[in-house]
């Protein structure tokens, strides 16, 4: 297993300190002094030092000692949990999704309500009270809540803090999402795009080596890609990375807004696999709602009718895998990737057939099939992986060690 090696040279304290953090908080059941001078690569003395400063903080715990053989027995040191927090919201167009988090990456609370219709206001009121019952409901003190993550659909501007037009989030123009639930809570709020969330709560709750690189794809009302590259997630010039939107998956397929056929976005959505079901004739009647609840509540009804085998919704979803397959093969050999993990609000209902089907079809157009196969899994952190990334996203600034942090200032 990969792990982060610290540093010798002075001035690196902090970064040492969530080199340490970081090797606690993975390893579960905690770790000795020893052997935290051998996985981190840092001195005996830079060791003491900083466990010394994370136990008078209260961020570790000395839980036990073991004896090996002769001399002084170790004690373990492991990480303390409930120490610190911290508060993710998942801004998608039919729900806002709340979660407390742990500083082990738990979810402690989670709260989910409707979206209320697409005001950023009341979006904004909405998510403030949630957080504000959340954080009661749990009995946390506030003073030990780091910040509040917010994963929101692209495109944003990060410098600003503001989402731009996403697609689907009708009569949103540049709402200064950040400082607006700023003020109403009182936190600091990290705003993320939310793809790139979702590989971050993937990369922190998985237990893959802390240097593994993946594709993340992202099954919401939109569908997106997020890449994770040594443990570090890409995030792009502007923090946009992963408008797949616009790739073409089939050539013949329905004309887009964008003037292509058979974009991401007309083929691979929920609401295009609706569409494609109607016309399939898997629903008895021909109402048609392009709004977001009715689009899934057909989905949901789709997928039901396909789990139980039925011939039609079957064939419509397998057709589905197949044109996402596309998708993931021109990214993953563009990319070069360890794995792919798929996940977002819709994946666990398309999870049973997805792995089925998506797995030998990715291996067939896969360009490195001669040297591995590549992994296709289901996400870890379930339904909520936007919101509790957006929470780790927030964890992650406290205790990830970046090589960023290691320029000296002048």
């Amino acid at each position: 297993m990969g792990m982060r090696r610290g540093t010798n040279l002075p001035r690196m304290g902090d970064f040492n300190q969530s080199v340490i953090l970081e090797t606690i908080r993975r390893s579960g059941e905690g770790l000795s002094r020893i052997e935290l001078v051998d996985t981190t690569g840092l001195s005996a003395q830079t060791v003491t030092n900083i466990t010394r400063r994370l136990l008078d903080d209260g961020f570790i715990a000395e839980a036990g000692r073991t004896i090996n053989g002769p001399g002084k027995p170790r004690i373990t040191l492991r990480l303390v949990a409930e120490s610190r927090f911290s508060i993710g919201v998942h801004l998608d167009p039919a729900v806002i999704t709340c979660v407390l988090l742990d500083l082990a990456g738990t979810v402690v609370r989670r709260r989910a309500v409707r979206t209320p219709s697409s005001d950023p206001h009341r979006i904004v009121d909405t998510m403030a009270q949630t957080i504000a019952e959340l954080i009661e409901d749990a009995g946390v003190d506030r003073r030990l809540i780091e910040g509040v993550g917010v994963a929101a659909p692209g495109p944003l501007d990060a410098e600003k803090g503001t989402v731009i037009d996403p697609p689907k989030l009708h009569g949103w123009h540049r709402v200064p999402l950040r400082s607006a639930l700023a003020e109403a809570t009182g936190f600091d709020v990290t705003l993320e795009k939310d793809t790139t969330a979702a590989a971050v709560g993937e990369l922190w709750t998985g237990q893959g080596p802390a240097d593994e690189s993946f594709l993340f794809i992202y099954l919401g009302t939109g569908i997106g890609a997020a890449l994770v590259r040594n443990g570090d997630p890409v995030r792009g010039r502007s923090r946009n990375f992963g408008e797949i939107g616009h790739i073409i998956v089939d050539a013949d397929g329905p004309r887009c807004l964008c003037g292509s056929r058979g974009c991401v976005e007309v083929v691979c959505t929920p609401q295009a696999i609706v569409e494609q079901a109607e016309r399939a004739g898997v629903f008895r009647d021909d109402r048609e709602g392009s709004d977001v609840e009715s689009v899934e509540e057909r989905f949901t009804q789709l997928c039901e009718r396909a789990s139980a085998g039925e011939a039609p919704a079957v064939d419509v979803v397998r057709r589905a895998a197949a044109n996402l397959t596309i998708l993931i093969a021109a990214l993953t050999n563009v990319a070069d990737v360890d794995r792919v993990v798929l996940g977002g609000p819709f994946w666990s209902r398309l999870e049973v057939i997805y792995l089925q089907e998506i797995p030998g079809l990715l291996d067939a157009r896969s360009a490195t099939r001669a040297l591995h196969t590549l992994p296709v899994d289901g996400t870890v952190v379930g339904d909520d992986v936007g919101a509790v990334g957006a929470a780790c996203v927030v964890l992650d600034s406290v205790l990830t060690p970046r090589a960023s942090d290691l320029y000296l200032e002048d």
